[in-house]
């Protein structure tokens, strides 16, 4: 009997997860053409996948962490990449708000991408 209610949730999931996905492709079609459609649905695809892959790593990883001493954070990349480890629901956020702030601010991206392709020249003596 259980294994009957386990099939027709993995069932009733698979169709409404197809469900979605043609109805976003409905909503698309008329505005995108029927590639672009089709392109966005797989990218909304690719990116519940990639976020249910982290999710099911991250929870992979808390077992074995909780044994494990904690790493020595040196400088600010490991900073970040322990961060991005540790909450990486927050951290797609974060890099979605700030890919929505760089089209919204071109000249301000710019800017800020010029700082850091700015070679630095040795201070005159």
């Amino acid at each position: 009997m259980t294994l009957a209610a386990a099939a027709a949730i993995a069932a009733a999931a698979a169709v409404s997860v197809f469900a979605a996905a043609f109805a976003l492709y409905a909503v698309l079609a008329p505005v995108l053409t029927s590639a672009g459609a089709a392109a966005v649905v797989a990218a909304v695809a690719a990116f519940v996948v990639a976020v249910a892959g982290l999710i099911a790593a991250n929870r992979a990883e808390a077992g074995r962490a909780r044994h494990a001493p904690p790493p020595e954070v040196n400088g600010f990349a490991e900073r970040i990449v322990d961060i991005v480890k540790d909450r990486p629901i927050l951290s797609i956020g974060a890099a979605l708000a700030a890919g929505v702030f760089a089209l919204k601010n071109p000249t301000f991206t710019a800017a800020v991408a010029q700082a850091f392709m700015a070679s630095r020249t040795p201070p005159k003596r």
